[in-house]
Formats: C-alpha cells, structure tokens, sequence
C-alpha cells in the first residue's frame, strides 16, 4: 500500500459546536461538512456506536471532530503530560504569542499562561511559545518569530 498523502487529524470533543466555534474562531479553519455515522464505521472505530464527524481545514491542514452520542465520548478532558507517551499538541506559527489569549477564553478555550517561554535568537529577535488548550483540553502550541517549516 502506497501513501498518497496526508489527510487529517482526529479530536474526540465533548461539544461539536463549542469545539467548531474554537477551532474556527481562534485558529482560522472552516467548516467543510458535517455527517452523522455509525454501525458502517464500527471496525474502524472499533466502537459500535454513533458519532458526528464534523471535517474543518485551514490551507495547511484539515482537522476532524468526533462527537459521539452512543455511546459518550469518556475521559478527563484536562492536557495531557508533555511525557505522556501519544499525541502531545498541536502548534501553530502566530506573529505574536499573546494574540489568541482573549479570543481563546471567549471561545471556550483557555490560555495557559503561565507555560510562556522566550528565547533570543539571530540578530536580536525573539522566539516565544506558549500554550492554548481547547475546550477538552487538547494542547495547542503558538509559536512566534519561528521559521516557516511548509517552504522546506
């Protein structure tokens, strides 16, 4: 089997619309569709339930939400260790670490402070990161002053 290319990522949420007014409010993607599934899916979930898949996309990448209904989607919806053995974050380039932090909060999400870090680098110019999370607790990464990694 030959990889084609790459398609998306998944994030079971416990709101489809809180989650879609975050993802789309804050981090700038758009609503493709929406599809409510179930038993045709149940092998690949390896759930025999129902969910709404809901598909958004920005230009570089396109994210999925899973929003089970049978049966509920579990867990503790708080960030997950940084060791923890997984999918840890996601991470977006941003002009300035501090931009998203109000729009975050308005949208169901919350702006971890106090997880800020500056480095100086080349020339005099600062790098800085810090992290969102969503309103499940998935770890979004704002970098600043960070090269643009798609041209390579």
């Amino acid at each position: 089997m030959a990889i084609q290319s790459w398609s998306h990522i998944g994030i079971c949420c416990s709101d489809l619309d809180r989650s879609t007014a975050f993802y789309v409010n804050v981090l700038g993607f758009r609503e493709l569709f929406t599809m409510d599934l179930g038993p045709e899916f149940a092998a690949t979930m390896e759930i025999d339930g129902q969910f709404t898949s809901r598909m958004l996309a920005r230009p570089d990448m396109r994210l999925e939400l899973v929003r089970w209904t049978a049966p509920e989607g579990m867990g503790e919806r708080e960030r997950r260790p940084m060791n923890q053995f997984g999918f840890t974050h996601l991470a977006f380039r941003v002009e300035a670490i501090d931009d998203l932090w109000e729009l975050a909060e308005e949208h169901g999400g919350t702006a971890q402070r106090h997880t800020v870090s500056r480095m100086e680098g080349a020339g005099g110019s600062v790098t800085g990161a810090v992290y969102l999370t969503d309103p499940d607790g998935v770890r979004i990464e704002c970098m600043a002053g960070v090269p643009d990694l798609s041209t390579l």
